[in-house]
């Protein structure tokens, strides 16, 4: 279950920067990227340090106790210091199954990732492998990440949902 919350961490890795504030009044219009059994959505705006340009999955979509590659391509519009972190909820249907503040940095040297931090500008790309565990249960999974530089300001905002239910008619197509 815990592993879930580290796809959208990985999202994290694209391109770790500092960003400012956002205004009140900004309103943000972003697409909802949807691929078979999950979709996410870059809640952030094009001031944000971080630009999530794409995420993949392989397998697509993911399966319980399948190893799943994960790759972000990403934008970092500024640099990263050590000391920024994420917050990560998980909700199945209307329960808070985790809600956790993340190092990322740590996060990223724990998972022994191809960035580290600081991060300089630039275009990146982060392929990273995880196993999931069987045990993940036969349901729909949201995944809310809020990232923040070590200063406190708005990084990236991602929201994801992963669908583990089985399909009952994969004959039919449905």
């Amino acid at each position: 279950m815990v592993r879930v919350f580290s796809i959208s961490l990985l999202a994290m890795l694209a391109g770790l920067a500092s960003a400012s504030s956002l205004p009140a009044q900004e309103v943000i219009n972003q697409p909802v990227h949807v691929m078979e059994g999950w979709s996410y959505e870059d809640c952030g705006s094009s001031s944000d340090a971080i630009q999530v340009k794409s995420i993949s999955l392989s397998p697509d979509p993911p399966k319980p106790g399948q190893d799943l590659t994960v790759t972000v391509v990403g934008t970092a519009q500024q640099r990263i210091e050590d000391g920024a972190y994420a917050d990560v909820v998980v909700k199945l249907g209307l329960i808070k199954l985790l809600s956790k503040s993340f190092d990322v940095c740590e996060e990223a040297r724990s998972a022994n990732a191809s960035i580290q931090c600081p991060i300089d500008e630039g275009e990146y790309t982060v392929v990273q492998t995880v196993a999931l565990p069987k045990e993940i249960p036969q349901a729909k999974f949201s995944v809310s990440v809020r990232g923040y530089t070590v200063e406190d300001e708005d990084m990236l905002c991602l929201d994801l949902k992963v669908d583990f239910m089985r399909n009952p008619f994969p004959r039919f197509g449905f």
